[in-house]
């Protein structure tokens, strides 16, 4: 019976496979604004930053932004913190409780959302997620408790899984010969949200609400205003994107030229390969770290140099406002030294963004004055980015058609971390020693770029690419229940 079973299970995926491959290729634009690779499923190999047509420039800039909204309700109460533990009546265990849920409900939303992409494409997801998430950051104002805040920010940090689409949405429109670009600036500009919401809502809308009420009643209000605007952007980006090159799922479906993808079978695969896992664990040391400065930088300012709350989110932002370039940047170095050295360049440059950030994290740790510290964040947050940035330039090719799955995976290890991180702050009596701690867990991360091996690729130290293997795209459509024609 079990043969049987996986017998029929194979007739029905060649039957499948027969159907797509003798339906008609549906196109929902014949032309496009950017150059194409039609071997690569018409998928743009330049990005024109100043362009906003249909459907990759237009995907692009919906992807960092509608990422970037998600970023900006994720963290829009950390400069808020202060305030709220006055109010409450809080200690800083409490606070770094709720830091931790607002980051960890996330890691189970990107292991979610990672084989949904493959299945339904990013565009759908990002609606469902921003309209979900801002129903929670406008009830901001009712929490009157620790445990409160804690359940909130577990419930607003739904809003962090949407990386998984931001990169996988970036992968689905771009070639690999611009893809680690592509996604470093996509993400790049929509972690810039976790500064850009330091300074508005500390800095901006805080003290504006405040000249007209009491403190509490400014920050118990305040949240109202991202929770509308991330609202109304799940609902526009629905209506004025695409999928893909070709179209949307659900038409590419409908034309028989897309199978319908197992989502288990799609993670399995993605979760079974090894470099997946170090991946995971860089991420944790880079994008968990940047989570974790999101939630600890306005309070340490605060507490160790004697800032106001205004004065300290606007230090804190510095950290962020790092996104604009840096992750690009990242990015950008990995597809160059790819054209160079093939995959070892990846490696290499990945490797040397990680061991310079966990350095100067102890640079960080160690600096006793502001101005110093001021200076040394701004260099910490560039490799922090840089770093975030490289490791999505060699996502695309550890398993091409599992990649909504495996950007999940390693998109949770971000948040993995955070949680570490932030648990070593939550306990740690001195923030010195939190940051001696995360410097040498990172310096730790970079050597394990030694360990990634990818199929036809060179790793770092041996091997070389094959030309049949590197020629291919860096994300294909996964093909259904793969797993079971196997067995």
């Amino acid at each position: 019976p079990v043969s049987h079973i996986a017998d029929r299970r194979i007739l029905l995926k060649k039957m499948a496979d027969l159907n797509v491959n003798s339906a008609p290729e549906y196109k929902k634009y014949q032309t496009y604004a950017l150059n194409v690779d039609p071997e690569q499923d018409d998928k743009a190999t330049e990005i024109k930053l100043c362009n906003f047509s249909r459907p990759h420039m237009r995907a692009f800039h919906c992807s960092w932004w509608s990422f970037f909204i998600a970023f900006f309700i994720w963290f829009a109460i950390t400069p808020l913190l202060s305030e709220i533990k006055i109010t409450l009546g809080l200690n800083k265990q409490q606070l770094w409780t709720s830091s931790i849920t607002g980051v960890a409900g996330t890691i189970f939303m990107r292991f979610l959302l990672g084989p949904q992409c493959d299945k339904y494409g990013a565009r759908v997801l990002f609606t469902v997620v921003l309209c979900v998430a801002s129903i929670p950051t406008a009830l901001t104002g009712l929490i009157e408790s620790s445990a409160g805040l804690a359940i909130l920010r577990l419930f607003i940090g739904i809003a962090g899984g949407s990386f998984v689409m931001c990169q996988y949405w970036s992968s689905r429109m771009f070639t690999k010969e611009v893809v680690g670009t592509a996604n470093a600036l996509v993400g790049g500009w929509g972690n810039l949200g976790g500064g850009v919401t330091q300074l508005v809502m500390g800095s901006l809308l805080f003290p504006l609400f405040k000249t007209g009420m009491s403190a509490e009643m400014a920050w118990r209000t305040v949240s109202i205003v991202p929770a509308i605007v991330a609202f109304t952007t799940g609902i526009t980006v629905y209506f004025i994107s695409d999928d893909s090159p070709k179209g949307n799922y659900s038409d590419l479906k409908k034309h028989g030229n897309m199978p319908e993808v197992s989502a288990a079978a799609s993670f399995r695969s993605g979760a079974m390969n090894f470099n997946t896992w170090i991946l995971f664990i860089q991420y944790a040391c880079c994008f968990g770290v940047e989570l974790t400065m999101n939630n600890a930088a306005a309070l340490y300012f605060r507490e160790e140099f004697n800032q106001s709350t205004e004065s300290a989110a606007a230090i804190a932002s510095i950290f962020g406002w790092m996104n604009l370039f840096a992750r690009g940047l990242g990015g950008y170095a990995s597809d160059k030294f790819n054209e160079r050295m093939g995959m070892r360049g990846r490696l290499l440059i990945h490797t040397v963004c990680l061991a310079a950030e966990g350095a100067l994290v102890l640079v960080f740790a160690n600096t006793p004055n502001l101005a110093g510290s001021i200076v040394v964040l701004v260099f910490f947050s560039i490799f922090v980015q840089a770093a975030e940035g490289s490791t999505y330039g060699i996502v695309p090719y550890v398993n091409p058609p599992c990649t909504g799955s495996i950007a999940g995976i390693v998109g949770a290890g971000g948040n993995s971390g955070a949680v570490g991180f932030g648990l070593a702050f939550r306990q740690l009596a001195r923030y010195k020693d939190a940051f001696i701690v995360m410097g040498c867990v990172i310096l730790a991360s970079a050597g394990l770029s030694a360990f990634i091996f990818i199929k036809g690729h060179a790793s770092l130290l041996c091997g070389s690419d094959d030309p049949n293997i590197i020629g291919k795209g860096a994300l294909s459509v996964p093909e259904p229940d793969a797993e079971e024609e196997e067995a």
